[in-house]
């Protein structure tokens, strides 16, 4: 699907958000919803929901249309504008070493491997595969070692000629040789990697990595050699279909379908393809699902699907005293009147029947749901201005009630409704820990505090001190602070703000628009760990994809959002928080009282009132997606500018255009609040350390930020990550990154809010299909059931 704020998009991460807004679609809970093991820090779990059925009750033959974004530009996983389209077309064609299961764990692939195991540790890591024998590419060749070597050699970043995203792992290996045969393979590791399961997936034969040619411009439109259960047929720009036929020369469990086809559509457009027949499996949206649900569970007393949609009978569907107006109005005296009525009747008509038409259609398909691996959150943009200052992002956080944002997704659907309390692990995965105790939950007068510690009061809104600036001591002696040299650690701080902020790769993107900001006297402190007073709640004074393969797939994926955001639903907000306190006997806005306790007498002209500082007010610019399918996620923000605003903190939602979303805003830093979305990893020492790397600044005045878009990091975050990436035991590889996650939420740069809902729409006679969440899909089983004897007939009482 298309969507806005995913900005890692590779060959091992999923799409993007699907953002619902309030309950217009109900859908029966998902059974087996529990928190993993029962420990209490798993997080709620979603199974995932495939239609499972053994492979002797699917039938061979037939072809299945699979809905996706578009024809992608290019068939090479490991190139920039590599996409979830060719992600899911070569996770068909080529091997995954270590695909992910259920749970988001690596499991070794038999099919290809027999073994792969650390045989040595010291004086360096040694890694040994063992190929399976009858591992081919679709051209007979076996697979082999020198399939290894080509690739590391294209991907270790010592060539400038491959045009390569990413070389996170490759370039940490020292040497790859062959063992016993060529089905042996022994890789030798410069550094530690405790990742190395994530290398050589996908696997390329060494005709597409053997020289820069072919992997720039060779692997685009088409593979030389393929291995797996599919190989290439063709690709279609023209009519946006990519076509895989069954590969005679699989090994492994024959595949049950004689063709995939993918095929390009539009989200917006897959209710119609659906109902057209074009496609078999589709992820969908919120008013997709619930068109499905209704249609087959909805039916009038002849068995068909109600009419509910724009018109309903032979009035306007909007009720007897409706109907009964407009029937007047077609058989009144007026004739121009009755005329236009009749007309407006008609097409009202039409269009329930249509609609009615429609709904018969969709009962052929069912909606399988899950969590997607990818969350949401919110983005704290800690370059410059009010949010440069740690307090102010925590005061924030402290501001969102996170549970009223999940159940607004979540519940409705009938999934797990719980905050996401990790950064780097989605619940049911082994190093999932929820972390959120480092910052704290929502607390009114926590936040209010932590404003008013950073200078932020309402009468600074309207005046200045006299003969001083507004702000803390703390404040002015942080503002003060430089930029250290290296060596001094967490104190590292940026004095003033970057003309220009780079993307990483050591390239400087354009200088990001000058922002208006309540107080611009504030100075960027990037990664100020221990001022005093603050604490980061794991017991010390605190201290801020790109995933691979590559950084780029990251902006092309977040560019993608927008279009799969649930185009259904009421925007409408509960009461503010400020109407809610209005309204309360005896209470007083601002109050420093749980809700509902009756606040102490104000003086008369005591009233609530924003925030400011120097005469300045306390506003941040909120920047989303103007497109038509965000309309939800607008909602969403809606409902975190009320939170904010019942502090005291302002919000400017700016609108803008999907296309420049990400590019324009988020990764040029214009912008001080935004939604989007990350996808999860099994590997997060490698995939997410881009993300929350300290920025650095550059020679040319810029400022380096890799993939960390909100421009917030520490030394001891990388360090922590810098341990983990080398740690070889696994255990304690992921203890230290449960602990860089509870600094990562104690520095505020980012707030997870929920796991996103996975929904596709199936074909009811397909198998082994649906929303498999973290899985990775086993193709060769994926078909159509078998038609199954009917039952002997009831015995009838004579």
């Amino acid at each position: 699907m298309s969507h806005v704020g995913v900005p890692r998009g590779t060959a091992r991460k999923r799409r993007s958000l699907a953002l619902l807004t309030t309950g217009v679609l109900t859908l029966p809970v998902l059974a087996g919803c529990s928190s993993d093991d029962g420990g209490g820090s798993t997080g709620a779990v979603a199974p995932q929901d495939i239609a499972v059925a053994a492979r002797n009750l699917v039938a061979a033959g037939g072809t299945v249309n699979w809905a996706i974004d578009a024809v992608p530009t290019t068939l090479n996983a490991f190139q920039a504008d590599a996409n979830s389209s060719t992600t899911r077309i070569t996770d068909a064609l080529l091997p995954t070493l270590f695909p992910l299961d259920a749970k988001g764990t690596p499991r070794l692939d038999p099919d290809y491997l027999k073994s792969a195991k650390v045989v040595e540790r010291e004086p360096r890591q040694v890694v040994l595969y063992r190929i399976n024998p009858q591992a081919v590419w679709s051209d007979g060749r076996d697979i082999g070692a020198s399939d290894f070597v080509a690739q590391w050699r294209a991907l270790n970043g010592k060539d400038s000629a491959f045009w390569t995203a990413r070389n996170a792992g490759y370039e940490r290996i020292e040497k790859i040789e062959r063992g016993a045969d060529d089905q042996e393979v022994r890789v030798t590791f410069a550094k530690p990697y405790a990742d190395w399961r994530s290398l050589f997936s996908p696997l390329y034969p060494k005709e597409v990595t053997g020289s820069p040619d072919a992997f720039n411009d060779g692997a685009r439109t088409t593979l030389k050699a393929t291995s797996g259960p599919f190989r290439l047929g063709s690709v279609d720009t023209a009519k946006g279909e990519v076509t895989l036929v069954r590969d005679p020369r699989w090994w492994g469990g024959r595949a049950k379908l004689d063709s995939l086809v993918f095929r390009a559509v539009k989200p917006q457009d897959r209710t119609e393809a659906l109902t057209e027949g074009k496609v078999d499996v589709a992820d969908v949206d919120a008013a997709a699902a619930h068109r499905i649900v209704q249609a087959a569970d909805d039916k009038g007393g002849n068995g068909q699907p109600l009419a509910q949609g724009p018109g309903s009978g032979s009035g306007s569907g909007t009720g007897p005293a409706a109907a009964l107006r407009s029937w007047a109005e077609a058989h009144g005296s007026d004739e121009e009147a009755a005329a236009a009525a009749q007309a407006a009747r008609e097409k009202n008509r039409a269009a329930a029947e249509a609609y009615a038409a429609e709904q018969g259609k969709l009962r052929a398909y069912a909606v399988r749901k899950s969590l997607e691996p990818a969350y949401t959150q919110l983005a704290l943009n800690g370059e410059s201005g009010p949010l440069a200052d740690d307090r102010v992002r925590r005061a924030v956080a402290r501001a969102l009630n996170r549970q009223e944002l999940v159940d607004t997704v979540l519940k409705p659907l009938g999934l797990p409704a719980t905050p996401l309390g990790s950064h780097l692990a989605l619940a049911g995965q082994p190093a999932y820990k929820d972390n959120s105790g480092a910052l704290g939950g929502q607390d009114t007068e926590e936040a209010q505090a932590l404003l008013a510690d950073a200078g932020w009061t309402r009468e600074g809104a309207v005046k200045k001190p006299d003969g001083a600036k507004a702000g803390s001591e703390v404040e002015k002696k942080g503002a003060k602070k430089k930029d250290s040299t290296a060596g001094k650690g967490d104190k590292a701080a940026s004095s003033e703000r970057p003309g220009k902020t780079g993307s990483g790769g050591g390239k400087a993107d354009n200088a990001a628009p000058e922002r208006e900001h309540a107080a611009d006297d504030v100075q960027a402190v990037v990664g100020d760990d221990n001022k005093p007073g603050d604490s980061d709640g794991v017991g010390n004074a605190p201290q801020v994809l790109a995933p691979a393969p590559a950084a780029e797939f990251h902006s092309a994926a977040l560019l993608r959002q927008a279009g799969y955001l649930a185009r259904t639903g009421t925007t409408e907000d509960a009461p503010s928080e400020v109407a809610a306190q209005e309204q309360r006997p005896g209470g007083a806005v601002g109050a420093y009282a749980p809700a509902g306790t009756a606040a102490p007498a104000q003086a008369p002209d005591a009233r609530r009132g924003p925030l400011g500082k120097n005469g300045k007010v306390l506003s941040l610019r909120f920047v989303l997606p103007a497109g038509p399918g965000s309309e939800p996620l607008r909602a969403v923000g809606d409902k975190i500018a009320a939170m904010l605003d019942s502090i005291g903190i302002g919000t400017a939602i700016t609108k803008v255009s999907d296309d420049s979303y990400f590019q324009d805003h988020i990764a040029s830093g214009d912008y001080d609040l935004a939604l989007y979305s990350w996808p999860a990893t099994a590997y997060p020492a490698t995939d997410d350390r881009p993300i929350f790397a300290k920025p650095v600044p550059a020679t040319d005045g810029s400022l380096l930020v890799e993939q960390n878009y909100t421009r917030v990091g520490t030394d001891h975050i990388d360090q922590l990550f810098e341990q983990a990436v080398s740690e070889l035991d696994e255990g304690t590889a992921r203890d230290l990154m449960k602990q860089a996650d509870a600094r990562i939420w104690a520095a505020a740069g980012s707030i997870p809010l929920y796991q996103r809902p996975q929904l596709v729409a199936t074909d009811r006679k397909l198998a082994n299909v649906g929303a498999f969440g973290f899985g990775a899909p086993h193709y060769q089983d994926i078909g159509f059931k078998k038609p199954q004897p009917a039952g002997p007939p009831a015995n009838k009482k004579k």
